[in-house]
């Protein structure tokens, strides 16, 4: 079975798929290129390679050492094909949680690493990879390189969002955080319009750890939901969520248009809401994972996720792409809204910087979905933003080559056997 990237967009499969199970395995010998696959979660052709050798890491997931640092954090050292559930499972009924964690809990850590995925407290914690505190790599040369801030550096950096292109990635030591509860204290508050957004947002970095919103992208003017959060201290003790349900069949068109889509916006908005709450993180953090497969829900055509940044200076443009995706009538299900702190990312490819991100997703509607991606395009390079590669299955290599300016100084350290359906498409933003 041919593997699929989350978007589950057509596109022709690896001419061979290779599971791993032994980290100390040397690459295989093999003609055209190779890539890892980790657990699939990457919306679009970041994790593909058609035509070439998808690697399939998830064999490798076994933990390897725990130690605790004298500066109260921890380091873990596991395999680059463990998931962060599995992370979570173990360690946070023993007081310890990931320093940052992306939407969903079903990445590996590899691919958290070569995605350098970014959470909701950002301002405060920064990405994925300033908390990796070594890698270790395999490249084509048969060459294993451990890699960290004071070892190959240069090689370190470009791992860290590097898209899987530096070599593969066999295990990492990152951090873990203290808590002292599974439980966390959410504040939920009603907005309307970007300026309440922005006004909760700036009090809510301040205050608390944890932020983000939900944002109805149909309304004539934008209205949402900001939930900010703590780690509730010790005590504290919240229910955990119940089995996850899972997505029984995948539909011959999506179900979610307009009207279904605006029906389901105003019930969200409007459903009760406690002003203060206490609640398990895992439906804070992993709002999606609760429904195993949501990603049928979008129909047999697939779809995109569309997530940009772009600097705070530059906030009306936030206000345009939700007046075109208002406009054009292709709404997204769970929007996202959030910011972005000064915490620089140390990857050459790191997608956040300082500003504010919008992450929405939309059914593939052919010429419909395009023209409307050709406009948010113009409006995130006018105002000179980027888009996440992670998250992508059609950037123009142009808006590419703009967003990331270290671009050409990271294609120094690809390996040359490693390769991707992603890289193919927008290495032609490389000088010639």
């Amino acid at each position: 079975m041919a593997l699929n990237a989350w978007g589950r967009l057509p596109v022709a499969p690896a001419a061979r798929e290779l599971r791993r199970s032994e980290r100390a395995a040397p690459l295989p010998a093999v003609d055209g290129s190779l890539l890892a696959f980790g657990n699939g979660r990457s919306y679009g052709d970041v994790c593909l390679n058609s035509g070439g050798t998808l690697l399939a890491t998830r064999g490798c997931d076994r933990f390897i050492d725990f130690r605790v640092e004298a500066d109260g954090s921890a380091t873990l050292a596991c395999d680059a094909g463990v998931l962060l559930a599995d992370i979570i499972d173990v360690f946070l009924p023993r007081g310890w949680f990931l320093p940052v964690t992306p939407g969903t809990r079903f990445v590996t850590v590899g691919g958290a690493i070569a995605n350098d995925v970014h959470g909701k407290n950002h301002h405060r914690a920064g990405s994925f990879g300033n908390h990796l505190r070594a890698c270790e790599l395999l490249r084509s040369d048969g060459s294993r390189r451990r890699c960290a801030p004071d070892e190959n550096a240069e090689l370190f950096a470009a791992t860290i969002g590097g898209l899987g292109l530096t070599g593969l990635i066999v295990s990492a030591e990152i951090a873990l955080r203290r808590v002292d509860s599974a439980a966390l204290t959410v504040e939920n508050t009603r907005f309307h319009g970007l300026d309440e957004f922005f006004a909760l947002n700036a009090a809510a970095e301040a205050a608390h750890e944890y932020a983000v919103a939900w944002i109805d992208c149909l309304a004539r003017r934008p209205r949402g939901i900001f939930m900010a959060a703590d780690h509730a201290p010790a005590g504290c003790v919240a229910k955990a969520p119940g089995a996850a349900r899972r997505a029984p069949f995948t539909p011959p068109l999506s179900p979610l248009n307009k009207l279904t889509l605006a029906a389901f916006n105003a019930a969200y908005y409007h459903k009760p809401l406690p002003a203060h709450a206490t609640t398990h993180l895992l439906p804070y953090f992993y709002p999606l994972d609760g429904i195993l497969d949501w990603n049928r829900l979008y129909g047999k055509r697939g779809f995109y996720q569309y997530q940009c940044v772009v600097p705070r200076s530059a906030a009306s443009a936030i206000d345009e792409m939700l007046r075109a995706i208002a406009a054009s009538g292709q709404g997204s299900l769970l929007a996202v809204l959030k910011t972005f702190g000064n915490v620089a990312s140390p990857g050459l490819l790191s997608f956040p910087m300082p500003g504010i991100t919008l992450a929405l997703d939309f059914p593939e509607r052919g010429a419909a979905t395009a023209a409307l991606f050709a406009r948010l395009d113009a409006i995130v390079a006018a105002a000179g933003g980027r888009l996440y590669p992670a998250k992508d299955a059609r950037m123009p290599a142009a808006l590419f080559g703009a967003g990331y300016p270290r671009l050409e100084e990271f294609s120094r350290h690809v390996d040359p056997k490693f390769s991707s359906n992603f890289w193919r498409r927008v290495s032609a933003a490389l000088p010639a």
